[in-house]
């Protein structure tokens, strides 16, 4: 039986947090869950983490089927640009079923945002690696089965790039949304990368001068057209200001997706049926993915792996795990069924080494 899939828990404060000491899981923002800092390196910022999160092990709103095919198999999601984990609902249908579900907020994002950083800043995508192996060692002393790897947008994008850079570490992929193309086609990532190419050289940071609209914020936000109470910091109105260098890296990681990964690892696409793009607030736009081309995405997502499986789903958001609540329950129903065929296996399953 499906926990109510509700994403009411509560009002969370508008403030960053503090590390949690060393190795100590301490009670999370969300009821019912738990964080551990994972301490990175220092760059010219200051001193960098990232935020493991997941299900607290007294929280006994959900009964786990232990003995089923899926116990024990860990889930680590990652979320995209200009955001951090909140969706509660979704890592308790997971656990439901028997997934030891975890969440990770990158480093300058979310719980992970410090002050003084610049929000969401990277020069590379492969930087998240060092993050991604430590949450997936931490992971592995409890659940060392070798895990699912979920993503969403800009997540999705760098969880499939670190994939195809640690073959065999990653059972499946679940990718919702990813961000695999620029908006339109190559030419336009291309055209973008010859003008962004000169000024990130000189200032990587410099933010790039783009319209400042809340359209997605407002298809998500309790506070306008969602159903999600939002960190005011964490996710704003106005998404993050976009450096250049950022941008640069991104493309570069479109670049890869382009030329093909070849990915071993299954892997299931999750996408709205359309994409709305409009200069002002529409009201469809809460019935579509308002972020990104999906019809982009979808070809794209050919080029991850020899074993892909796109599936659309009418009226999803950019996030389609955030969408209405029918379109979020008929997406978990199929994600779970193509996981329960290709991501649970039939024999053995060795542990993999994380990372």
């Amino acid at each position: 039986m499906d926990t109510p899939f509700s994403p009411a828990e509560g009002p969370v404060p508008g403030a960053l947090l503090a590390d949690s000491p060393p190795g100590v899981w301490v009670p999370d923002i969300l009821p019912g869950f738990e964080r551990q800092t994972i301490p990175l390196e220092v760059d010219e910022e200051g001193p960098n983490a990232a935020t493991l999160i997941r299900m607290a092990p007294g929280d006994r709103t959900v009964q786990t089927h232990g003995d089923g095919p899926a116990s024990g198999i860990p889930v680590l999601y990652v979320h995209g640009w200009s955001d951090y984990f909140y969706n509660a609902p979704l890592a308790r249908l997971f656990a439901e079923r028997g997934y030891a579900f975890h969440a990770l907020d990158l480093r300058k994002y979310g719980r992970s945002l410090r002050p003084g950083q610049t929000p969401g800043w990277a020069e590379s995508l492969e930087v998240y690696d060092d993050e991604i192996g430590r949450a997936l060692r931490i992971i592995a002393r409890d659940h060392p089965r070798r895990p699912v790897l979920m993503g969403h947008s800009t997540g999705g994008l760098t969880l499939a790039l670190w994939a195809d850079r640690h073959p065999g570490r990653a059972r499946a992929l679940v990718l919702n949304s990813p961000w695999l193309e620029m908006q339109g086609s190559a030419l336009v990532r291309h055209m973008a990368s010859a003008v962004l190419d000169p000024v990130v050289r000189l200032q990587p940071k410099n933010f790039l001068k783009l319209p400042r609209v809340d359209h997605y914020w407002r298809t998500v936000s309790a506070a306008a057209d969602g159903d999600w109470d939002l960190h005011p910091l964490w996710r704003p109105q106005y998404a993050f200001e976009v450096p250049g260098g950022w941008l640069k890296a991104v493309m570069a990681g479109h670049a890869r997706v382009a030329a093909g990964l070849g990915l071993t690892e299954p892997v299931y696409v999750m996408l709205s049926d359309r994409t709305v793009f409009a200069p002002s607030w529409r009201q469809d736009m809460t019935a579509a993915d308002i972020v990104l081309d999906v019809e982009i995405l979808a070809q794209r997502s050919t080029r991850l792996s020899r074993h892909v499986t796109v599936v659309r789903h009418t009226g999803a958001l950019h996030d389609v795990m955030a969408s209405p609540q029918s379109i979020r329950r008929q997406a978990a129903h199929e994600m779970f069924r193509w996981m329960g065929t290709y991501a649970v296996p039939e024999g053995p399953d060795p542990a993999g080494e994380p990372a």
